[in-house]
């Protein structure tokens, strides 16, 4: 995690200047990010490609989704928005909880004993993590996703 802040956190030093304008009313932010990874599900019985390359994508979605929360996350807490830090961290626990979701729910679509394994077996893990964002760095992410990964390539 320490590694992901200090990330995210030297591109907005870089840019502080950027966001003193004169502008007392700035525009408000971006909208807000989806509770979880939106991936389109394969039906049950799919083949292990169809739930891997779903698998895949939930993943970067989520992956991505929780990092990019953090990064607003650090900003917030940089321009002391405690409301705003708040709802970025709660938008990266919603896109972690939504990936152990689609975890679950690909699991029982999928055929494949091994593949059907470890996606619950990764789905177990992202909740034994919690939605805590200071509890999880990105090793511990991507791990996650290089398991899928191997299982997917063979």
């Amino acid at each position: 995690m320490r590694r992901l802040l200090a990330t995210a956190v030297v591109p907005l030093v870089l840019l502080a200047g950027v966001g003193c304008s004169a502008d007392p009313d700035p525009a408000p932010p971006g909208p807000a990010a989806p509770a979880g990874p939106a991936v389109a599900l394969p039906s049950a019985g799919a083949s292990a490609s169809q739930v891997c390359a779903a698998a895949q994508q939930a993943g970067t979605l989520a992956v991505q989704t929780y990092v990019d929360e953090l990064g607003q996350m650090v900003a917030a807490t940089g321009a002391e928005d405690a409301p705003g830090a708040q709802a970025a961290r709660d938008r990266a626990g919603a896109a972690l909880t939504g990936w152990r979701s689609a975890l679950r729910e690909l699991s029982t679509r999928a055929t494949d004993p091994p593949l059907k394994t470890l996606l619950t077996d990764m789905a177990d893990e992202v909740e034994a993590k919690g939605a805590d964002v200071d509890e999880i760095d990105e090793a511990d992410l991507e791990r996650l996703r290089q398991r899928l990964d191997q299982l997917c390539a063979r």
